[in-house]
């Protein structure tokens, strides 16, 4: 048995967003985002589910800030609901949706723990879908200011800002799978909203860097260690198309001010290329930071002619898997954090989401014994101590979730949770896992095993 121990500053964390946990649709002012939307046309989310309540955050807020000091969490990252603090996207503020978020941040500073603010995970105002969402271009314009207005009510307070959190997904299950709202199946437009996405990221950032907000900014990526198949040179290139489009679309824009060559002109003639501007690049490479990794699963990836336009499709591994059906593969996020640590000259890096769903079942003792998702953490959490002792240069690592929660499309279906959450009572119980990681918090590491 060995002891692995952190760096004595590592940065120990959980995260949520907005409309999977707070609840409080329509409370005090509250606006209309897409999700509220969304959630409420039959047939789009599964069991008819909707983020009405979820779990209620908005109401039990410091119950819920009592259970992270309980964890032992150094920082805990949530994001703001647009719609919110402008229920119509811009205009007036609402002063109870901003006083909602400073007491959140004030209450978890008090408890010694550091906020981390994301200013968009998902939820749109649906007054500026109304408009075009982000496939028009003044959305850049319209986040900017709702960004400006976020670091000044609460610079004074949070050290750790996102910009966007998974920004990929709003693009393209957006607006190309269709299964996200606004519910779209255009790839063209996925293209072009990605593109106005990646502006308002780096407006908020020179605007950040402007107002000389105290601590630091980064973006939320969603990233998977992809692998060939097999040796087959078609294969081997498959699998580097899919790395362009799931991991570099996003991070080569913002890290080297470019789309990665290579798929741009593979995409070019199937598809209408992102309407760029002068000067858009270099407001898009404005310096970040720090990169956040949210990361579940690894992708093994084959060459595919029929499937357009990428021309590729997933091979099954054998691997066990989670019960979202994402494959486990822990080695899988260590070869990943090295390829990021070189790829873009050592850059800083957190983990900002890494976990697993699993059927959750409270016992008649009225605990819930997660091992599997235990075992899950133990192996990752294990495999960024190794990628440390690499020389990567990694800071933090959070567990997605802190809380069960609603899983967009999903509903209550899954179960991601240190914390287990009784929807009809909205009781809360430490999960087994949970209080392995509190564990794993107070002595800064863990044993492995034998």
């Amino acid at each position: 048995m060995a002891r692995l121990r952190f760096p004595e500053s590592f940065l120990w964390g959980v995260s949520t967003s907005a409309y999977q946990i707070e609840g409080g649709a329509g409370c005090d002012g509250k606006g209309e985002s897409i999700w509220d939307r969304f959630s409420h046309i039959p047939g789009k989310i599964r069991n008819q589910d909707n983020g009405d309540v979820a779990c209620d955050h908005y109401h039990l807020y410091l119950q819920d800030v009592a259970l992270l000091k309980h964890l032992g969490v150094k920082t805990y990252r949530f994001s703001i609901s647009w719609s919110r603090v402008f229920p119509d996207g811009s205009g007036r503020a609402n002063p109870k949706g901003i006083e909602f978020y400073r007491s959140l941040a004030h209450r978890l500073a008090h408890q010694g723990i550091l906020p981390a603010v994301s200013l968009y995970h998902w939820d749109l105002p649906q007054k500026l879908q109304d408009i075009g969402g982000w496939a028009n271009r003044e959305m850049a314009q319209y986040f900017e200011q709702y960004a400006r207005y976020i670091f000044e009510e609460l610079g004074d307070v949070v050290p750790i800002w996102t910009t966007f959190v998974e920004p990929w997904v709003t693009a393209f299950v957006g607006h190309w799978f269709g299964t996200h709202p606004p519910g779209l199946t255009d790839l063209s437009t996925a293209l072009q909203a990605a593109h106005h996405i990646l502006l308002a990221h780096g407006r908020s950032v020179r605007a950040f860097r402007e107002m000389a907000v105290k601590g630091e900014i980064g973006v939320a990526l969603n990233l998977n260690p992809i692998y060939p198949a097999t040796e087959a040179g078609q294969d081997l290139a498959a699998a580097r198309r899919y790395g362009d489009f799931l991991n570099g679309w996003f991070l080569d824009p913002i890290l080297k001010g470019e789309y990665p060559p290579e798929l741009v002109s593979w995409l070019s003639g199937q598809v209408s290329l992102p309407e760029i501007e002068p000067g858009d690049m270099d407001i898009i490479h404005s310096p970040i930071d720090f990169l956040g990794v949210n990361t579940y699963s690894s992708s093994s990836v084959l060459h595919a002619p029929e499937e357009w336009p990428l021309q590729l499709a997933f091979a099954s591994t054998g691997k066990a898997r989670t019960d979202s059906g994402w494959e486990i593969y822990p080695e899988g996020l260590y070869d990943l954090l090295v390829y990021l640590h070189t790829q873009y000259a050592g850059i800083k890096m957190m983990v900002t989401e890494n976990g697993a769903s699993f059927k959750d079942i409270v016992d008649s003792q009225g605990n819930v014994e997660d091992d599997a998702r235990l075992s899950y953490l133990r192996d990752h959490i294990f495999q960024v101590y190794r990628a440390i002792r690499a020389g990567v240069n990694l800071t933090g690592y959070s567990v997605w979730s802190f809380l069960d929660n609603f899983e967009w499309n999903l509903g209550y279906s899954k179960r991601f949770g240190l914390v287990y959450v009784d929807y009809a009572t909205q009781k809360r119980i430490l999960k087994k896992s949970g209080r392995w990681y509190k564990n794993v918090i107070e002595n800064n590491g863990f044993n492995t095993q034998p």
